[in-house]
């Protein structure tokens, strides 16, 4: 039994030699066949794994410092490219976007997305199309976004009313991150799903703490680096515990969407003429749609729909906490901000949507927060559809594409001082986040671009502005500016680690915060 125990063991041990040194000829060969772009030594089987920390664009910023900015790494057995300067962006996003436009079939996406049915994670190709063409000319249309005004409106000044009255509770501090999230998936819900579905009731399919739990879970899980995903033979093993917690997840949100769609399926039948009063509606009445080149099938509905409630309500939260964080440790620049929206506003009423264009300045803070803070700071993942040439350096089919946007935000040759928040930088320059100036890319730019960021740039800029012009903001007694924590954590969203905890004073007559 012994001697049979020790062979396998032999056995075992020269299989995994075997694939090692196969491992690394395969990488040799791959290395001599193609002019990969510069970057470090890989190790047999990890690759440079050993070399990405908790916050991998911040190592992957570290390695660009040293191999320049366009970057090759292996994760595992996943070669990898990244881009790290304006000319690399726009060589990937734009020049050649085409090429370049498909996505890595994590695991994420299979489990998370229902097989890659969503906008994020679909394959690129007639279903992806299709699906943006959906987003562009009806969920996201400017007249769609117009109709729905009113929502973003009344939501925002119930969280104005709930502030004022926490503010009630001398020198009591809040949460900030609770009220963004919350006015975020109230707007998103009501404009996707129709109503506040998850208010506290008690047919509430989820509490409302549960769901932005789950929101939470969506968004680290689906920014993980899953070993499975880049060493396949080890996925089986699941080590992390990754796909085990994509797999509950999913049952949880398949649940809840299950009940959304059969919800507005029997409210639509039998009413001749239907009108749709949401994107859930609008969804349905698509998958009904016969001239539709793929057809839209119920799995597919429910994770746009899912996609939908998780892009519009993680970004502009995330993006306007950051903003408030760094505002507390320069208080000369809420002064400028206040006095912009005292001398355009005035204090007798509350910002609109309208009266954006006319306030520059919280423009420019919007912007400084975008770059400092990028929602997503090395985009989606991109993967390349066919072998093309980047910078001199080739890039064989099969690779995937980062772009550090990050990195390019903290780019010495673009900004001046760039690791300081200075939104002076921005007045009288025609920068802006829509994809076409890449030294900015919040929500990426090119083919792949988000869709939905018409509506999150209008949330960001209306909740922004008028948390300014309702309240001053000051720390907690004993916290000084200086000591405030500004970590993040890393995942598809890259939020503060450590949610900031405020004092809000109101600035406007009391009776402008009655909803």
């Amino acid at each position: 039994m012994a001697t049979e125990w020790g062979f396998q063991r032999a056995a075992g041990t020269c299989l995994a030699g075997l694939v090692v040194v196969l491992l690394s000829l395969h990488v040799l060969r791959r290395r001599r066949r193609y002019n990969l772009p510069p970057g470090p030594r890989p190790w047999p089987i990890i690759g440079n794994l050993n070399l990405i920390g908790s916050l991998p664009h911040q190592s992957i910023h570290s390695l660009s410092e040293t191999y320049g900015p366009l970057l090759h790494v292996w994760f595992g057995s996943s070669p990898v490219v990244v881009g790290s300067s304006v000319e690399m962006a726009k060589a990937i996003l734009k020049t050649h976007d085409a090429s370049l436009a498909g996505r890595p079939k994590f695991s994420a996406g299979k489990y998370t997305t229902y097989n890659y049915s969503d906008i994020t994670w679909s394959q690129y190709g007639p279903y992806w199309r299709q699906a943006r063409r959906m987003c562009l000319m009806e969920l996201f249309s400017s007249k769609r976004l117009e109709e729905y005004e009113y929502i973003r409106k009344q939501e925002l000044l119930g969280v104005l009313s709930d502030l004022f009255n926490a503010s009630h509770i001398h020198n009591k501090s809040l949460l900030l991150k609770d009220y963004l999230s919350s006015l975020s998936l109230n707007v998103i819900s009501r404009m996707v799903l129709g109503k506040k579905y998850l208010e506290e009731s008690r047919n509430a399919v989820v509490s409302p703490d549960e769901f932005k739990k789950m929101l939470d879970e969506l968004f680290l899980l689906n920014g993980v680096l899953n070993i499975g995903d880049f060493i396949p033979w080890l996925h089986f093993l699941d080590l992390q515990g990754y796909v085990k917690r994509m797999k509950a997840l999913s049952k949880k949100f398949d649940r809840f969407m299950e009940h959304v769609l059969d919800e507005h399926i029997q409210r639509r039948n039998g009413v001749p003429g239907y009108v749709p009063k949401d994107m859930v509606d609008v969804l349905l009445h698509l998958a009904e749609d016969p001239t539709l080149e793929v057809k839209l099938e119920r799995h597919g509905v429910k994770a746009f729909t899912q996609d939908l409630i998780a892009g519009g309500t993680e970004s502009s939260a995330v993006t306007v906490e950051w903003a408030i964080s760094e505002l507390l440790r320069k208080p000369e620049i809420f002064e400028k901000a206040t006095e912009e929206l005292d001398r355009v506003i005035g204090r007798e009423r509350w910002v609109e949507e309208k009266d954006i264009v006319n306030l520059p300045y919280i423009n420019a803070i919007a912007k400084e927060v975008m770059r400092l803070h990028p929602v997503a700071p090395m985009l989606v993942p991109r993967l390349a559809r066919e072998d093309c040439k980047i910078g001199g350096y080739d890039i064989p089919k099969g690779t995937q594409v980062l772009v550090n946007v990050w990195t390019i935000g903290r780019d010495p040759a673009i900004w001046d001082s760039p690791q300081e928040f200075q939104p002076e930088r921005f007045l009288g320059k025609e920068i802006d986040v829509k994809g076409h100036d890449y030294e900015l890319l919040p929500f990426g730019a090119g083919r792949r671009m988000c869709p939905g960021y018409p509506l999150g740039l209008k949330v960001i800029q209306s909740s922004l502005a008028n948390l300014l012009h309702g309240f001053n903001w000051r720390l907690p007694h004993g916290v000084k500016r200086e000591d405030l924590n500004m970590d993040e954590i890393f995942g598809l969203s890259t939020p503060k680690k450590i949610p900031l905890e405020t004092i809000v004073e109101p600035r406007l007559p009391h009776h402008l915060y009655s909803p």
